[in-house]
């Protein structure tokens, strides 16, 4: 009999129940606090025991509808940011500009050598800027057939865009989906140290990207050597693929995409000069979404009908982020979020802030296995960490991006809904995928090891 983890929403409300019986089993607890640069930081010394206030089942069943008003502003945000990718991909500009790409392929020597860092930097980039994640799966169904049209095999065609945006994701800078949120919950500058976040994203990418060079050369010499090679046989035969048709980006094509990416340049622009937070992210997303609606000439049933698909693929992901902060809800309200702390400072104390950031690290890890959402895991995990670094010695900026580098392993995990998404689609079993990766995970793993030093070192900010 296999053994089945259950879902994301079923693991967190177990969490949730966990947390409650927990309230009359676990000590209250206390650390004074006090104001440094504006932030209330807690005195590492000052720990003492208070009266606990045990959640009972009714605090239980009232943890998620207030973990929603709690984190309204963020929830919102989520679901206009599906509604916005939704209207864009209904323009069909970022279908076009992929298929312009593939044809030139047959007609440049250029083209084909940059074809697969072009593909995986823009959809890397999706995953650091915009939080592009589970939109990578519609692409699949785009990426293998053009892949193996190319003389290469399925797993290349789905390491474009899933490996792409999970890395850009992992690894992100101006994503507001992990990054902004972490930030916002550890009380954090939103979007600060995007310096050093850049360098761990172009690192990153371009390691992805020279392995993927590597591996499709060897495949397109070798094709036997794909572990995919019988089924792309039968698949070249079934599905062949046919540009001919496709006559090129049109005008609207191109200015939609040039909307898009003014807009998240505006972004960036109005983060780093004017201070914008989420309300005023979510008012350009909302405004870029309605301009592109028009110069793409949808109507109003094809645009309100692309948004609400949009907002609606998202649900999940909003009812996750209420669910995760109904935990820190519950754990606050029983006055045991401190007793926690002082209990899980010992495992991540170490003589080094470069030692503790790496049990950081693989806490994180650990945690991504079971949670790997990461608005939900950064709701769940934050509180705690955040706090957490000021007592081991490590800044709250490193202890975001240790949380950060703890989704690299969402590609490989058979509990993430869109890993086995993305392979489903492909028809690619999780078991060889797994092989295929391991090699890339290991890469992966020591390159956040090294990554973490820096900002332990020049105590990062």
């Amino acid at each position: 009999m296999k053994l089945r983890l259950p879902n994301t929403y079923v693991l967190i409300f177990a969490i949730l129940a966990l947390i409650a019986v927990s309230t009359w089993l676990v000590p209250g607890g206390k650390y004074d606090t006090h104001l440094v640069n504006g932030k209330q930081l807690i005195d590492p010394a000052t720990f003492h025991y208070v009266a606990s206030k045990p959640q009972g089942i009714v605090a239980l069943l009232m943890a998620p509808i207030k973990g929603f008003v709690e984190a309204a502003l963020i929830i919102g945000f989520v679901l206009i940011t599906g509604g916005a990718f939704a209207v864009l991909q209904k323009t069909d500009a970022i279908d076009a500009m992929i298929k312009s790409i593939a044809k030139a392929h047959d007609h440049s020597a250029f083209v084909r050598v940059a074809l697969i860092p072009v593909f995986l930097t823009l959809f890397s980039l999706g995953g650091a800027t915009f939080g592009m994640n589970e939109e990578a799966i519609p692409f699949i169904l785009i990426f293998v057939p053009l892949a193996l049209a190319l003389g290469y095999d399925t797993v290349t065609g789905v390491s474009l865009p899933f490996l792409g945006t999970q890395i850009g994701f992992g690894a992100a800078f101006l994503n507001p989906f992990n990054v902004g949120v972490a930030q916002g919950i550890a009380g954090v500058p939103l979007f600060s140290g995007m310096g050093y976040r850049l360098i761990v994203w172009v690192i990153m990418t371009a390691v992805t990207i020279a392995f993927m060079m590597w591996y499709a050369a060897r495949i397109k010499r070798t094709p036997q050597l794909s572990p995919t090679y019988e089924m792309d046989l039968a698949r070249r035969k079934e599905h062949p693929v046919d540009f001919s048709n496709f006559t090129g980006m049109t005008f609207k094509h191109k200015l939609v995409l040039f909307i898009f990416a003014g807009s998240l340049l505006g972004m960036v622009v109005g983060v780093v000069k004017f201070d914008w937070y989420i309300e005023q992210i979510a008012a350009l997303f909302l405004a870029m979404t309605i301009v592109v609606g028009v110069v793409g000439r949808l109507n109003s049933d094809e645009f309100m009908g692309a948004f609400m698909h949009g907002a609606k693929d998202l649900v999940g992901t909003a009812l996750v982020i209420a669910l995760a902060r109904g935990t820190v809800i519950l754990a606050r309200d029983a006055q045991i979020i401190d007793t926690m702390l002082h209990g899980l400072m010992p495992l991540v104390q170490s003589s080094s802030p470069v030692f503790a950031a790496h049990k950081m690290f693989a806490i994180q890890t650990v945690i991504n296995f079971f949670i790997h959402s990461g608005t939900g895991q950064a709701a769940l995990t934050m509180p705690i960490m955040a706090p957490l670094a000021d007592l081991v010695g490590v800044t709250r900026q490193t202890a975001i991006l240790a949380y950060q580098f703890g989704e690299f392993t969402t590609p490989m995990i058979p509990t993430s809904g869109i890993t086995v998404g993305v392979l489903a689609l492909a028809r690619i079993p999780w078991i060889t995928w797994a092989k295929w990766m391991v090699p890339l995970q290991l890469i992966y793993a020591v390159l956040a090891l090294l990554l973490l030093v820096p900002p332990c070192l020049m105590n990062w900010q």
